[in-house]
């Protein structure tokens, strides 16, 4: 039995994902979480064979998340689910030690196949995005974003989406002079020169948090 933990801050989301995976017989649901704290708390206290990661999760982010992960639980694998299209995420996570990534609009015709894929220790991509990286071979140039740290990526979509430095701070735990070098870093990699700039970029490229 593969045992799966569904990290969403959505409940129908989660019971959504539930109700896929208890219909197949060689996969079950070890728990459910709805933020960091609580997959954090659950994976000191138990274990789970496939982590199903929402990439967009209140306070610390799933891509800060799964550092935590590698550290923690380096013997689960996890899949990455996000509303977000795959040119714009899989890639990033991936990097960041993801096994797999799905767009919540596929999950249903892709998300047992994805578990036990990963589960099998293979790394799932779907077809769409396999192409798209075939293509991308071919290509040398890179946008702005994707040449950001995760951290600096972070922080772009938080700026995007309105925030002010001192609300980062406070959601990042990170102090005000740190966000601000951040911040001074952005401005410099992507050749800009104001929020308003870097916020026009994020919502252009659908980046906002």
């Amino acid at each position: 039995m593969i045992r799966t933990l569904i990290v969403d801050d959505h409940p129908l989301v989660r019971a959504g994902f539930r109700k896929i995976i208890e219909a197949e017989i060689d996969i079950g649901v070890a728990g459910e979480c709805g933020n960091a704290a609580e997959v954090l708390r659950f994976i000191r206290e138990q274990e789970c064979d496939v982590v199903v990661l929402d990439i967009d999760l209140p306070g610390k982010s799933g891509l800060d998340l799964l550092v935590d992960l590698r550290n923690l639980a380096p013997a689960a694998k996890v899949l990455v689910q996000s509303i977000h299209p795959e040119e714009r995420y899989a890639l990033r996570t991936l990097k960041a030690g993801a096994s797999g990534y799905i767009t919540k609009e596929a999950a249903a015709d892709e998300l047992v196949k994805a578990i036990r894929e990963i589960h099998h220790g293979g790394k799932y991509i779907s077809p769409r995005l396999a192409q798209m990286l075939a293509c991308d071979l071919e290509k040398t140039g890179k946008l702005p974003h994707e040449k950001l740290s995760d951290r600096e990526f972070q922080i772009l979509r938080l700026i995007g989406s309105g925030k002010e430095v001192g609300e980062i701070s406070e959601m990042l735990s990170l102090s005000i002079n740190t966000v601000n070098t951040y911040r001074k870093r952005l401005l410099e990699k992507m050749n800009m020169k104001s929020n308003a700039e870097l916020m026009y970029y994020a919502i252009k490229h659908d980046l906002v948090a």
